[in-house]
């Protein structure tokens, strides 16, 4: 059984939590972030501490308690210090470029892919074979990145693709001759 439902969350310095209902607003130095939880967990805010209490004994319930506490503890840190994935390209002749606000990727095509920025999410190209996807959401963040690595995800013959750092990709063994 999982005890993360009963941990509690330190509010850092500068982090404000505002409850209206089943809608919750952290607010921090690098954003602010609303989600609605469930009406069967309760959220106790005392001091610089939140606490959740669930309604129930119902495993639907016990689910929902421990989700609830760590979707929270991931807002209050997005608004903190924020979250970043970083993705390689590996392959012949693939790589990465910012134009403006669009990042841009050859990656075996015959047309460049492109990628804009959404609400929220920054996108850079610190080298031609690497991107960083960065914001306050952790969510967001995750899903863009699996998009971008959709793209052109690593094949296991010859390793190409698109990977997140410090991916393993099981290789395996061409055909053998004669």
């Amino acid at each position: 059984m999982s005890r993360i439902g009963y941990k509690v969350v330190d509010l850092p310095e500068g982090v404000e939590v505002k409850q209206d209902g089943n809608f919750v607003t952290v607010k921090g130095p690098k954003g602010e972030l609303t989600r609605e939880f469930s009406d069967k967990i309760s959220m106790n805010i005392e001091g610089n501490t939140v606490t959740f209490e669930r309604s129930a004994e119902d495993n639907k319930t016990k689910a929902l308690h421990g989700t609830t506490r760590s979707n929270f503890n991931n807002m209050v840190v997005g608004v903190t210090e924020g979250y970043k994935k970083e993705l390689e390209l590996r392959g012949v002749g693939y790589r990465a470029q910012m134009k403006g606000k669009t990042l841009v990727l050859n990656v075996g095509y015959s047309h460049p892919v492109e990628f804009e920025e959404e609400e929220g999410i920054t996108f850079e190209a610190p080298s031609a074979t690497s991107v960083v996807v960065s914001g306050i959401n952790k969510e967001v963040v995750g899903d863009c990145a699996a998009r971008i690595r959709a793209v052109r995800a690593p094949e296991p013959y010859k390793g190409k693709g698109i990977r997140y750092v410090g991916e393993y990709v099981r290789r395996k063994e061409g055909k053998t001759g004669k």
